[in-house]
């Protein structure tokens, strides 16, 4: 009773395979395969895939996902805000921009009310001098610019103001220290070359390893007159934890309100200040 619907489907095959080879002429060797595998299904008794099917199983929907989103550091913006930052302006930001600069007052604040220089004096044997301030300070607001340049456009927009706020600091204290104007312009000019020669080295430290960025310190820190190396190393961990640190902080409170709290030069623990992961268990302790 079976073989009559084998044969027939046999016959049907053959002969849509012969009725094709005289209206083409020729038969690829890829539609002999598919022959080949449809004969063998209706044989078997399995399901024929059709062509949707083979369309649904090559279909990629991570890679969908992965062009559709994009990137956190990434920030899309229109073709005038485009235009007018390619002139020089700011274009409209996510937050008001006199929150931004009062936050970046705030941040530049902390750089300078919150640190113990007179602990770096001592611990790195710097000079009790406005140059030395300045060295200490520029260290301390490269730290902030890296964290807030994470932020996007809003982070890139408060740095400039952190980075203006400093130098307004630096002129203030060197007019009530009675330097004179012209002093006072050479020495401006060697800190802009001496900070943005040493936001160079730090990044390039910060990325590397403990050498690259002990010799960014060894530069411009301790202007190449180190020759302790405790002292290095106390400097290379003293800027780890604080990168450590910064970054888990929240980037919106940092936008909003510039509060940064600074970690101890000199601390008992100075290993990860993340929390470790407490392991849960089961009821069998697994």
């Amino acid at each position: 009773m079976y073989r009559r619907p084998l044969q027939s489907a046999f016959r049907s095959v053959i002969s849509a395979c012969s009725g094709g080879r005289t209206a083409l002429g020729k038969v690829t060797e890829q539609d002999a395969c598919l022959t080949k595998a449809l004969v063998a299904c209706r044989v078997t008794g399995a399901e024929v895939p059709t062509q949707t099917q083979s369309r649904a199983l090559h279909s990629t929907r991570e890679l969908c996902t992965v062009k559709q989103t994009p990137q956190a550091s990434e920030e899309e913006v229109g073709a005038f805000t485009k235009l007018i930052e390619a002139m020089g302006f700011t274009g409209p930001l996510k937050y008001n921009k006199w929150k931004i600069k009062i936050a970046a007052l705030r941040m530049y604040t902390c750089c300078v009310e919150r640190i113990n220089y007179d602990e770096f004096f001592e611990k790195c044997s710097l000079p009790d001098t406005l140059n030395s301030w300045f060295l200490v300070a520029q260290l301390h607001v490269w730290m902030c610019l890296v964290r807030m340049r994470q932020e996007g456009r809003e982070g890139k927009y408060m740095c400039r103001y952190i980075v203006h706020s400093m130098w307004e600091d630096v002129e203030q204290r060197s007019k009530i220290m009675g330097i004179d104007a012209i002093h006072r312009k050479e020495s401006m000019r060697a800190m802009t070359e001496t900070f943005y020669a040493a936001i160079f080295g730090y990044d390039e430290g910060i990325l590397s390893d403990d050498c690259v960025l002990a010799a960014a310190l060894w530069r411009n820190l301790f202007n190449r007159q180190c020759e302790d190396p405790r002292q290095l190393e106390l400097m290379v961990e003293y800027v780890r934890k604080q990168m450590q640190f910064i970054d888990a902080l929240d980037g919106e409170d940092l936008l909003l309100t510039g509060e940064v709290k600074w970690r101890p030069l000199v601390e008992e623990n100075a290993q990860s200040i993340l929390k470790v992961a407490t392991p849960t268990y089961n009821d069998a302790g697994l």
